[in-house]
């Protein structure tokens, strides 16, 4: 909250959208709506009204657009689908700010509605209930629209969203949307235990969020209150045995994320983690308003809120994995994510104390995973422990439509199973620590493990480095990282094939 109040604009009644010219966002407005109303000191109510006021003046009640019931990304924005600002979904328009902004609203009523005029409280749910029937608009496939049951995090809050109003409003449409959508949650997460959008740093929280709502908010006898619970267990209880406390990490592979170290990229799952053990043993920056995508810090008084009740799913085992490494362990695990996948994603993950490496073997109809994204997709990622606390890393920047990867301790065996002599394996690798080796022409010069190559690639590289001031190419998610690509030797007729056996050197 001391970092939302500083940029907050008590004239406008918004929160300031960072790295803009004093520009305003709608969004994180709403989660500082829901912890001025959780602190309640001062005028912190007042000015929680005012910001909601505003948020749903600026809603959209067109019902012939697609962005009905939707939110405006910021107020100062043109109208979206004109010719001049063309109506670009994800961009003029953003159809989980529904979800992001419903959410929210939800919390507020259901926790803080007594510090609010009745009016405003009322204004709020015919607000949500706006923002579900807009919702109903979107159809995975349709109009750029990739809203699937397999969209783990934004499809758990439509569901929340539609069967909370729905049964608030006696709108049974509604109601049965909820519903719906939910069971078909449940039956692609039944399949293997986990979220299909699996293991993303950030997505994961924001999913574990939404069935919160679905825990808390909707009664036993809906699918969602009825599973919101259990699933939240076993997603902590799989969590757990991915997670690295000694380099505070998540280990990969991981569907979507903007992370590749959670102590220097601000993860949302590092806030639940944050709330359960404390910030001096959570995956984050001692000032996390230092770290990169520090927009998602944002949503923290939402956590900070639910995190008294989520707790109670979160079993001692999991909590004890989140300061203390056990013993060195692999696991297998499979998620599914249609229409993208030809069959389940197969996960394999080695942890030892210093050295993770995890992977996932797939044949999908897109490159980039199934957000359709390669700066967000990490099907094989390596992470060790670095002598500054921080971890070190290789990912494989994803450009097949299949991979078939095998793990085992010390070892990454890529395989393009519809390669051929035009393929290459692109790695992207972390630089050095402050104070470490500054050039890299090789693994020789890569401080913290020690990586010998095989398969039947050219074994001798191409180093480039990505920074963001310059070099050969740009930096991913606001990491600066070596470039290290294999070729295929000209005229190859083999199947590419690219192995790294890896050892931890303690430096």
């Amino acid at each position: 909250m001391a970092f939302m109040d500083r940029n907050y604009d008590p004239v406008a009644g918004y929160q300031f959208n960072l790295n803009t010219a004093l520009l305003h966002e709608t969004r994180s407005s709403a989660w500082y709506a829901v912890g001025l109303l959780a602190r309640n000191e001062k005028d912190d109510a007042e000015h929680a009204a005012k910001i909601l006021t505003n948020i749903i003046g600026g809603q959209y009640h067109n019902t012939s657009e697609q962005w009905y019931g939707d939110y405006e990304v910021y107020p100062e924005g043109p109208y979206p689908g004109t010719e001049a600002y063309l109506a670009v979904i994800y961009n003029s328009w953003d159809p989980n700010w529904r979800g992001f902004v419903g959410t929210a609203f939800i919390i507020i009523v259901e926790e803080f509605g007594h510090l609010l005029p009745h009016k405003l409280e009322e204004r709020l749910i015919q607000s949500i209930h706006l923002s579900a029937l807009g919702d109903t608009y979107r159809v995975g496939g349709v109009d750029d629209d990739n809203l699937y049951p397999a969209y783990s995090n934004a499809a758990m809050m439509k569901a929340a969203v539609a069967g909370w109003v729905g049964r608030q409003v006696n709108d049974k449409n509604l109601t049965a949307e909820g519903e719906t959508w939910g069971g078909e949650i449940i039956d692609l997460f039944n399949l293997n235990q986990t979220l299909s959008e699996f293991n993303g740093p950030t997505y994961l929280g924001v999913s574990l969020l939404a069935l919160t709502l679905w825990a808390k908010y909707l009664p036993s006898d809906s699918v969602l209150g009825a599973n919101g619970a259990r699933m939240i267990r076993e997603i902590w209880d799989l969590t757990g045995q991915l997670y690295n406390a000694n380099m505070k990490n998540i280990a990969g592979p991981w569907d979507r994320s903007y992370s590749y170290d959670m102590q220097r990229a601000l993860a949302i799952a590092g806030l639940w983690i944050w709330s359960f053990v404390g910030l001096d043993d959570a995956p984050m920056y001692r000032m996390p308003s230092a770290m990169a995508h520090v927009d998602d810090f944002e949503i923290g008084p939402l956590i900070a809120v639910l995190a008294p009740y989520h707790r109670q799913f979160v079993s001692n085992e999991t909590i004890k994995s989140l300061t203390t490494f056990g013993e060195e362990h692999i696991i297998h695990r499979q998620a599914f994510s249609p229409p993208y996948d030809t069959y389940p994603r197969n996960i394999t993950t080695w942890l030892s104390p210093n050295l993770t490496i995890g992977a996932e073997s797939f044949a999908e109809n897109v490159v980039g995973g199934p957000s359709i994204n390669p700066a967000q997709f990490n099907p094989a990622v390596v992470q060790w422990l670095r002598k500054d606390g921080s971890a070190g890393f290789i990912t494989l920047y994803p450009e097949v439509e299949a991979l078939q990867a095998m793990v085992t301790p010390g070892r990454l065996n890529l395989t393009y199973p519809r390669g051929n002599a035009s393929s290459a394996f692109t790695l992207h690798v972390s630089p050095n620590v402050l104070g470490g080796k500054r050039d890299v022409g090789g693994w020789g010069d890569v401080e913290g493990v020690d990586v010998k190559v095989s398969g039947n690639v050219d074994l001798t590289p191409t180093v480039a480095f990505c920074g963001v001031v310059g070099g050969a190419c740009d930096p991913v998610n606001d990491f600066d990282l070596w470039n290290f690509t294999y070729s295929m030797p000209p005229g190859s007729t083999k199947v590419p094939n690219l192995v790294l056996d890896i050892e931890w050197k303690d430096e």
